[in-house]
């Protein structure tokens, strides 16, 4: 165990978690990084491609539609862009989907690795490796989980139909939804354990802890969320000022090669980090986790008490 190893099995309350959460991301951001870049450099190029289809695309449409106003449009054009705009949307689902499951794989068996290791380097073959040896699970999870979100989609739009309460209770069941998926996906990888036991475990944990659960994932979703927009700043500040320049001098921007590179570029800047962020808030409920596994089942306090009698003895 190495001097700065900070225990993950610790029945923490809800702002020790919150304490414990930056403190490990601090002394793991670079490793982590480390890992997310090794294994998802396939998907940010193939971000940047559907980045330059969505581009080309909505250019391409805006331009459609003011010269159609002047009625020089022809419909072709319009069905080229569409299908730009088609392609890059459904290419982004699919990336999205594939991305999503990877890195809530390679976060969740980081922070199990650490735990095991007790703060030891965990190297990036040892995170792919334990999160390849359970694709099966994390494959029929990822499946579920699909089916799930349709289910919470329909329970949203019917409380969002209902004035200023309805919100309250849509943000109250989407961060304990989000809570216990995550806690349910930890606890699936930790214990080797199928999708079924997995989704039932974590739902003992959070409901048992429903207001420290929700708490944390809205807490620490809002200051992930603050992180997002600054690392999205730079993007978001060169975006801005070439759109500002783009209007103030009047540029053919559906013909200029510079507009669609800076776009393209800012676009995929902002898919890359906000797929990282991701991967920050499945660390969220992998502290949860440990603090409500800990809490029902006491491991690590029992394995302090067998310490200290054993060096007594």
């Amino acid at each position: 165990m190495t001097d700065n190893y900070i225990p993950l099995r610790i029945n923490r309350d809800f702002g020790d978690i919150i304490t414990a959460y930056f403190d490990f991301l601090k002394q793991n951001i670079k490793r982590f990084t480390n890992v997310f870049l090794n294994y998802n450099g396939i998907f940010l190029v193939a971000l940047l491609l559907v980045s330059y289809l969505l581009v080309s695309g909505f250019i391409g449409w805006i331009a459609y539609e003011n010269s159609f106003a002047y009625g020089a449009a022809q419909e072709p054009v319009e069905d080229k862009y569409a299908l730009l705009l088609g392609t890059g949307g459904l290419l982004l689902v699919l990336i999205f989907i594939i991305v999503a499951a990877l890195n809530y794989s390679l976060s969740s068996s980081y922070m199990i690795l650490y735990d095991a290791k007790q703060g030891e380097a965990v190297n990036k073959k040892e995170v792919w490796n334990y999160a390849l040896g359970q694709s099966g699970n994390i494959l029929l999870f990822i499946i579920l989980l699909i089916a799930l979100f349709f289910g919470l989609g329909i329970i949203s739009f019917i409380l969002l139909i209902i004035p200023f309460l309805g919100i309250f209770a849509y943000y109250i069941i989407a961060f304990f939804f989000f809570a216990w998926v995550g806690v349910s996906f930890m606890h699936m990888l930790q214990e080797k354990v199928s999708v079924t036991d997995a989704l039932g475990e974590g739902w003992k944990l959070v409901t048992k802890n429903f207001w420290k659960s929700v708490g944390v994932n809205f807490v620490l979703g809002i200051l992930n969320g603050i992180l997002q927009v600054i690392l999205s700043a730079i993007p978001l500040v060169l975006v801005g000022i070439y759109t500002f320049h783009v209007v103030e001098n009047d540029v053919d921007y559906s013909a200029s090669v510079v507009a669609k590179i800076i776009y393209t570029l800012g676009t995929w800047m902002a898919l890359a980090v906000g797929i990282y962020s991701y991967c920050l808030s499945q660390f969220v409920n992998g502290m949860l986790y440990f603090s409500l596994h800990e809490k029902e089942y006491n491991i690590h306090t029992r394995s302090k008490i067998d310490q200290i009698g054993n060096t007594g003895l």
